[in-house]
């Protein structure tokens, strides 16, 4: 099965650091902004548990700059085609969750509902994480979505998040029957 998914996020919250943690098992603590867009390739097993199936998934995932001028500028273009979401935020600053609701919006008026993982970065720096669980769960319960306390630089939850959305996807897209070769 082939899925499109797209990193979305305000700027500095660690979308391409978990791109690369879990695409290659790395990690790298110079921050480089994302300047447009950039794609990377995955694949993994999943298992479709009502069916008795286990799938092939080729994940395309799509990292994007984080500023909002950039998302409302390209958007068609960046999240046409997406069958999932990894909404990323840094526990470290507040504000970078409340803004995964305009994040996600701009995604839907694309795309429509689609599955939705999200991930609270950078809980290694624990001492200076500005939000805990009770928020996770408010800021998700709208979209009945799993969520993630993980580290980018440690690798805590990452393949578990990306795993678990994968599953979503395929469960969703194997319910509705779509092709799964797009």
């Amino acid at each position: 099965m082939k899925m499109k998914i797209c990193l979305v996020g305000e700027a500095a919250v660690g979308k391409t650091s978990l791109i690369r943690r879990f695409v290659l098992d790395d990690f790298d603590d110079k921050y480089i902004q994302t300047l447009g867009t950039k794609v990377s390739k995955k694949e993994l097993k999943t298992n479709h548990p009502d069916l008795d199936l286990e799938l092939k998934v080729d994940m395309t995932i799509w990292d994007i700059m984080g500023q909002k001028g950039f998302r409302e500028l390209l958007k068609e273009a960046y999240f046409y085609g997406a069958k999932g979401i990894v909404a990323v935020c840094d526990s470290t600053r507040r504000s970078t969750l409340d803004d995964l609701d305009d994040w996600i919006e701009g995604v839907y008026s694309v795309t429509g509902k689609i599955p939705i993982v999200f991930i609270a970065n950078k809980c290694d720096i624990r001492e200076k994480m500005e939000f805990a669980e009770a928020e996770m769960v408010q800021a998700t319960k709208a979209y009945d979505s799993p969520f993630y306390f993980s580290s980018a630089k440690t690798g805590e939850n990452v393949e578990t998040a990306f795993q678990s959305l994968a599953e979503r996807v395929a469960k969703e897209r194997l319910a509705r029957r779509e092709p799964v070769e797009e």
